[in-house]
């Protein structure tokens, strides 16, 4: 994905010192700064998409921040040394002395962010760990990754997907993901949910849905789908699924004349004999003696 950063910028009283180092990667951009701020220097920010800062010293003590108007001095507090910016949330700085600082900018565009965050964690968890702003004194190892990220700007080495998966670890070391996705604390999928899965497969006409796509469905990763899946019906999402298929087996026996290959080709059985022993093993009977019990009563 191609990107450039759309960030209103306004500073006053602060100056680089060398020349700025910066990267455009897929659906981000680093940015590495060493700059100096004069006593009252200020700085406004405002980025329509997520920004990470991260410091490479201890500036709390000479910089102040705050998430409203600036007019007002009693809504500031001191900078973190990392911070998570959301989308769209403003950023004011005052510099209470003159102080020189080195920081990362990393601006990454939200589809991104959801690409890093996703697929370990759901795309409910990770939209709520987007909404969250983040600070933090003690970055511990997230200023070891800036670190190398840093080095890579400087003197790119490497093909640009270490770099992306630099900025994905720090990401995901620095947002607040939920402990349960999605809010699902009870560890069971909502009826709603369940609706939503049922359409979906009924919608297809051979009943058959992966546990990927079902997880997407209902902004669940795959792992914790299964998990929540299993707690909430008792079994896999195959198992479900191929319940929901000989049921319908059963509705076309008894409503349809179709043969019993035709109905195992509909429903996405490998042949006949698939189904007749899926069948036997949910029912009792094969199919065509079910079909005949039922005609006979």
């Amino acid at each position: 994905m191609s990107y450039l950063h759309s960030m209103t910028c306004y500073t006053e009283g602060i100056r680089p010192l060398v020349p700025v180092k910066w990267r455009s990667l897929n659906g981000l951009m680093s940015v590495f700064w060493d700059a100096e701020g004069q006593p009252g220097a200020k700085g406004y920010y405002l980025s329509p998409d997520p920004r990470i800062v991260v410091f490479f010293n201890d500036v709390s003590s000479h910089i102040l921040m705050s998430n409203r108007d600036a007019s007002s001095g009693s809504h500031y507090r001191p900078m973190a040394r990392a911070i998570y910016v959301p989308a769209g949330v403003p950023l004011w700085t005052n510099f209470t002395s003159m102080h020189r600082f080195s920081h990362l900018d990393l601006h990454v565009h939200r589809d991104r962010m959801l690409r890093f965050l996703s697929p370990s964690v759901g795309t409910s968890a990770a939209l709520a760990a987007l909404r969250q702003p983040v600070e933090i004194q003690d970055v511990g190892p997230i200023e070891t990754l800036a670190g190398l990220l840093v080095d890579e700007l400087s003197a790119p080495s490497k093909n640009a997907v270490y770099a992306e998966s630099l900025v994905g670890s720090i990401v995901s070391g620095l947002l607040h993901i939920p402990e349960h996705e999605g809010g699902q604390a009870s560890g069971r999928l909502t009826q709603a949910q369940m609706n939503k899965l049922i359409a979906q497969l009924e919608a297809r006409g051979d009943r058959r849905v992966t546990v990927s796509d079902m997880a997407a469905t209902v902004g669940l990763s795959e792992s914790w789908f299964a998990n929540v899946f299993k707690q909430t019906t008792g079994k896999t999402p195959m198992q479900w699924q191929l319940a929901r298929r000989i049921e319908h087996a059963q509705k076309l026996l008894m409503e349809t004349d179709l043969t019993v290959a035709r109905i195992a080709a509909q429903l996405g059985f490998t042949d006949q004999a698939h189904l007749t022993k899926a069948f036997r093993q949910a029912v009792g009977h094969t199919p065509a003696v079910w079909r005949r019990l039922q005609q006979i009563r």
